[in-house]
């Protein structure tokens, strides 16, 4: 079984899109596991009506931490999947990702593939992700700014098992997180091939073409925080508990 984990919040806008896009690809016995956070809009009763006529969707309510990092935690804890993909409420896959993603997964414990940089409208702006940010692996370079993007990886079940619980922190996003544990205990592929439309909208609060707005001494302490994780990681591999 393949398990496609989505976190929700407010997501009425796109998340059709999104759903039909995955639902088209996955398999007879897969599942969309969909997690949502509150959402106040019209997001739960969409994600109703495809679960009614799909067995495949799924629907969890996030009581615990809540924001990205909590909600796709809930998510995953609710997977059964050998084989997990992330996806966010407002992107498209394109129609190989999962495929080639899973093709890939029999040789790697973590893929992250490239990604078409597309407007609200679907317009493309960027024609990859990868060429804007130079993405590859490497665990120094990703503490120093992560190209670790939930909406392009896919993970086998040991991967996430290793990852979870999250830890308690709004320094280590969810997918970095999982991106660091598959550098230290397993093998990560970035593929240099776009798998999804990532779609930048008004209701985005980032912006992926500009530098980081946060204070220097938080983006400092951010690090430092990240980096006394990853050597707790390094030292449970080393020392692993009996």
């Amino acid at each position: 079984m393949i398990s496609v984990c989505m976190a929700t919040y407010n997501g009425e806008k796109y998340i059709r899109e999104q759903i039909e896009s995955i639902l088209r690809q996955i398999g007879k016995t897969d599942e969309l596991v969909i997690s949502d956070d509150g959402s106040k809009d019209t997001t739960i009763d969409i994600v109703k009506e495809y679960a009614k006529n799909d067995l495949r969707v799924k629907l969890f309510h996030n009581t615990g931490r809540h924001k990205a990092i909590g909600n796709f935690e809930n998510a995953l804890r609710n997977c059964k999947g050998e084989y997990i993909f992330l996806a966010d409420q407002d992107d498209v896959w394109i129609e190989k990702k999962y495929k080639v993603t899973l093709d890939l997964l029999k040789k790697y414990d973590v893929i992250v593939s490239d990604s078409k940089v597309v407007d609200s409208e679907l317009n493309v702006l960027k024609e990859s992700f990868f060429e804007i940010h130079n993405s590859r692996p490497g665990i120094l370079k990703n503490i120093k700014k992560s190209m670790y993007y939930g909406s392009c990886m896919a993970f086998n079940r040991k991967m996430m098992e290793k990852a979870l619980p999250f830890p308690p922190t709004e320094e280590i996003g969810h997918d970095l997180w999982i991106g660091l544990v598959g550098e230290i205990f397993g093998k990560v592929y970035f593929l240099q091939e776009p798998l999804i439309l990532y779609r930048r909208h008004e209701d985005v609060h980032c912006s992926i073409l500009s530098r980081s707005t946060r204070p220097i001494y938080k983006q400092i302490w951010g690090r430092i925080v990240i980096l006394w994780y990853v050597v707790k990681l390094l030292f449970s591999k080393v020392f692993p508990p009996f």
